[in-house]
């Protein structure tokens, strides 16, 4: 759990928090190895959440098409506005 604290940067009550929930729902597997608890992912439950989400993939790509021309046209504009020249005035 140490490396996960120092990974995510929070606290170990919090991972710990996280991880019983994960625990729970089955989305990892926990095994004591001495002092140690050893956290391992349960794949076959995160396919089912994969598979999911994947639904919305044509949304997403959608969306992130749109916003990256908009960035490409807002970028676009300012290089070619003249210097010094400030839209909010």
């Amino acid at each position: 759990m140490n490396d996960l604290v120092d990974a995510l940067g929070l606290g170990q009550p919090q991972v710990s928090k996280h991880l019983r929930v994960l625990r729970e729902v089955g989305l990892v597997r926990v095994r004591d190895e001495g002092r140690r608890r050893l956290y391992t992912l349960n794949a076959e439950r995160l396919k089912a959440i994969h598979d999911w989400v994947k639904t919305f993939e044509p949304f997403w790509d959608h969306q992130i098409d749109r916003i990256k021309d908009r960035a490409e046209r807002l970028a676009r504009e300012r290089a070619a506005e003249p210097e010094g020249t400030d839209k909010g005035e």
